[in-house]
């Protein structure tokens, strides 16, 4: 009897264990780690631009508890500035940071995620995205490349660019060589300049050896940094070409979807975060740094004549109306852009607009 009380009490007590074990599993299983890599196309520690990659990777650190870590890689320490869509796209690595008008030559429709000529602003293009379907219509646009985009936040209007002619008139782009991507290269294109794509890196050399003869790059906290100032005569304004552009991350579909429900909610809660952050970071900066420019090292500000933005507005609109004909996704997202651009239009000018006509009175350029 004591050998079966024995054998009795061993068989319960090893059926606890294994329930306790099989209990524990799901705890362990949701406490295991990732390891991830996000490449970029900017330069190292590029203000905002990068500096927001590192701090996106400390935030989904800390909101997962260490959980998922990711080690951010700027432009060409690990992959090419412009291999990044390729690499997350393969799953090489698991995320990146760009603009979308980088991958035109992916598919058209990729263009119009980060700006249009004369289109959305920074708060039209954050409304069209989470208050419109431009989001979903992004997330379709990625689907064939493996890939989930997400808003990266946006500069804001940026500067028209750094010339070392002046622009008179639209006449004064033939011939033009200017490093300027996206649909507002092709409306310079248009115009007669030639465009030349180079990474941020590489832009001030062109500049000052004459390889270009202008450049856009993003506003004055960044073009001051850049030293613009050193290499071209006139800086230009307003930013016709990218009047709200926004950046970029994007997921290797395979890694994100691998992921755990909370980790993925983690990852797109950190980034909306940064979304903010980083209009905060320009709007908050540009200012000190434009005027920077404009008194130390006497920059000539000087503004786009109306005749020349007017042309520019209607080669503009040729150019979008071509680039969406090119196939029907860049069809459907154009369609979607515009409705929504002639929406939020109306309500714009009666509160926005007539607002800042009212207060724009009080400042000058020397503030």
């Amino acid at each position: 009897m004591k050998r079966r009380e024995f054998l009795k009490k061993a068989g319960v007590g090893a059926a606890a264990a294994v329930a306790a074990t099989t209990v524990a599993a799901p705890a362990v299983l949701a406490k295991k780690s990732y390891r991830w890599k996000m490449v970029t196309t900017w330069p190292p520690k590029l203000p905002v631009l990068q500096t927001g990659c590192v701090r996106l990777a400390k935030r989904i650190d800390e909101l997962s508890d260490g959980r998922l870590k990711i080690q951010v890689f700027a432009g060409g320490e690990l992959v090419p500035p412009m291999g990044i869509f390729d690499a997350v796209s393969a799953g090489t690595v698991e995320c990146g940071s760009g603009a979308a008008y980088y991958w035109a030559g992916k598919t058209a429709a990729a263009q119009w995620f980060s700006a249009v000529p004369f289109g959305l602003n920074a708060q039209g293009m954050a409304a069209w995205f989470h208050g419109g379907d431009g989001l979903k219509l992004w997330e379709e646009v990625y689907a064939p490349f493996n890939l989930i985009p997400r808003p990266g936040g946006s500069t804001g209007v940026q500067m028209g660019g750094w010339f070392n002619k002046k622009i008179n008139s639209i006449d004064d782009y033939k011939g033009l060589k200017m490093r300027i991507p996206g649909l507002g290269g092709k409306v310079i294109a248009k115009a007669g300049g030639t465009v030349v794509l180079t990474p941020g890196g590489e832009i001030f050399t062109n500049l000052e050896r004459g390889v270009i003869d202008a450049t856009e790059w993003v506003g004055p906290l960044h073009d001051l940094r850049m030293g613009f100032y050193q290499a071209a005569k006139y800086y230009y304004y307003p930013g016709w070409h990218e009047p709200g552009t926004y950046l970029e991350y994007f997921f290797n579909k395979k890694a994100y979807t691998s992921l755990p429900k909370d980790l993925q909610h983690i990852i797109d809660a950190a980034v909306m975060e940064n979304e903010l952050w980083c209009l905060a970071q320009f709007d908050s900066r540009n200012g000190a740094a434009l005027q920077e420019l404009i008194t130390k090292h006497h920059v000539q500000l000087i503004k786009f004549p109306d005749a020349v933005l007017n042309a520019l507005r209607k080669l503009a609109d040729e150019v979008v109306a071509g680039e969406a004909a090119k196939d029907a996704m860049a069809t459907k997202v154009n369609n979607s852009f515009q409705k929504f651009k002639k929406v939020i239009g109306t309500w714009g000018t009666v509160s926005e607009r007539a607002y800042y006509d009212i207060i724009a009175q009080k400042y000058s350029l020397k503030g």
